[in-house]
């Protein structure tokens, strides 16, 4: 692609050193930049990608975006405000927007929305249509396809949109639902997506060492709600204040469809029962009353089945059939994810204040008479230090015995972290928790802790397979690791 027909869609450019090159690829690292390549300079967190824009000529770039010129001689510039924000519409020019010939669906909210996009894409396909997934745990093809990781929940525009071209050119997808992450929005990378539906989960804390504050932390989710196009849906949990919020948003030419439980919504949960097989309860909607026996378990997805089949309605497909589906899945791996029976061991992914309380007021519920309840969790390093004892304080209030331990503490002392949720807990408490900073020390602890009618929950990481320690990411399995100490296998 010439440059020029590639630059020629952003808006108050400046063009330095002008020269029509043929452009092959978008860069914006330069260890990884190839020959032909427009390198774009971002600025990040920590480091400036106007600082590498000679090594990434070097390595055979053949123009740059940048913030501000560069005493470069010779190489094309294209001069913008904001390399980060221009990226998206360069990386939809150059894959010819893909989006817009795919039933693309976005997911949005603190929690619940790997399971949601999960639930929704086998909807679809046992209704006979191809549906792509990209998400937390990268990307797959088919509900029963292999993950590819990206990196990012949501990746950055380029890759996002290659993944787009990939599946509609190469896999003749029509449907692909995502995970849009805050992140992903406030920094343009879903810019250009043709989004014909949205789902929006709900807004507790979380992220907050990025946003600063949660008005900021809503005003990056509604971002996805003002890019819905024209005549699509959007499917909001009504329960929560934030989505109450959304709905002025949405445009008016989007349809809006509500779900909840305890406001009056397009689809409504009464008579919910919470059995150790799991859920059973009442779907109300306008046309539809009808009981649903699910095999997954806790409050928090009877919000998420009920968003899935929302979405299910506003894309047209038959009640009765979403809920077939929905009531033959058996979970989502690190959701809720059960690994041993005697103890009863849990793994999950929660790692807010809001999922921490949800996940550990679930496993309560399924705890004997006889038994006890023991959480596992610790807090990442480098994130939001406010949350941290607010989650000690949830674990004190709802488990029995507390394993205060490391996740991915990146490069803050394990001991810090542990310190700041310690601080959410009660004095004189040392007899229900125990600090152990090694997470494989701590998960080892459990075959002296755990009786046999006892619910353990693993908390913070659930399909992760790494730990974060300093700069260095190592293989790490919270499955793995209690599948060792219970001697299963």
């Amino acid at each position: 692609m010439k440059l020029s027909e590639l630059v020629g869609c952003l808006k108050d450019k400046t063009l330095i050193n002008f020269k029509d090159v043929d452009v092959t690829g978008i860069s914006f690292n330069s260890r990884t930049t190839e020959t032909g390549d427009i390198f774009v300079c971002l600025n990040g967190e920590h480091t400036d990608g106007h600082d590498f824009a000679s090594a990434a000529i070097d390595r055979g770039a053949v123009a740059l975006v940048v913030e501000r010129q560069l005493d470069i001689p010779g190489i094309p510039q294209v001069l913008v405000d904001s390399s980060r924000h221009n990226l998206a519409d360069i990386a939809d020019r150059f894959y010819g927007g893909p989006s817009k010939n795919i039933n693309l669906i976005g997911v949005t909210g603190t929690n619940g929305k790997t399971t949601i996009t999960h639930l929704v894409q086998k909807i679809l396909e046992d209704g006979g249509q191809k549906c792509a997934l990209i998400g937390t745990m990268g990307y797959k093809l088919s509900s029963d396809g292999a993950y590819n990781d990206t990196g990012n929940t949501t990746p950055l525009a380029p890759q996002l949109q290659s993944v787009f071209k990939m599946v509609k050119d190469n896999e003749h997808i029509d449907n692909v639902v995502m995970e849009v992450s805050s992140h992903a929005l406030d920094q343009n990378r879903t810019g250009k997506c043709a989004f014909n539906g949205a789902i929006f989960t709900n807004l507790t804390q979380d992220h907050l060492d990025y946003h600063i504050t949660m008005e900021n932390y809503f005003n990056a989710k509604a971002k996805l709600f003002r890019q819905i196009e024209q005549g699509g849906f959007a499917v909001i949990n009504v329960d929560d204040e934030y989505g109450q919020r959304l709905l002025s948003i949405i445009p008016s030419d989007v349809r809006t469809l509500t779900y909840g439980i305890k406001n009056h919504a397009d689809l409504m949960a009464t008579d919910i029962v919470f059995t150790n097989d799991g859920i059973r309860f009442t779907l109300i909607t306008k046309n539809v009353k009808q009981s649903v026996r699910l095999h997954m378990n806790g409050l928090f997805n009877v919000y998420n089945v009920l968003a899935a089949l929302g979405a299910s309605l506003a894309m047209g497909i038959n009640i009765q059939d979403a809920i077939k589906t929905l009531e033959n899945i058996g979970g989502v791996p690190g959701r809720f994810q059960v690994v041993n029976k005697k103890p009863l061991v849990i793994i999950d992914y929660a790692h807010t204040p809001d999922g921490l309380e949800n996940v550990l007021k679930t496993a309560k519920e399924i705890v004997p008479a006889n038994g006890k309840l023991v959480c596992v969790f610790g807090c990442g390093g480098n994130r939001d230090t406010t949350k941290r004892p607010k989650m000690g304080a949830i674990a004190e209030r709802l488990a029995d015995v507390i394993v205060i331990t490391s996740d991915n503490p990146r490069n803050e002392n394990p001991q810090k972290i542990i310190d700041d949720i310690v601080a959410g807990l009660s004095p004189n408490n040392d007899k229900r928790v125990i600090i152990e900073p090694d997470r494989h020390r701590a998960i080892e602890l459990l075959k002296g802790i755990a009786n046999e009618d006892d619910v353990v929950l693993v908390a913070g990481k659930g399909h992760e397979n790494y730990q974060i320690i300093g700069d260095n990411k190592i293989h790490f399995d919270d499955r793995e690791e209690v599948e060792k100490v219970f001697g299963i296998r």
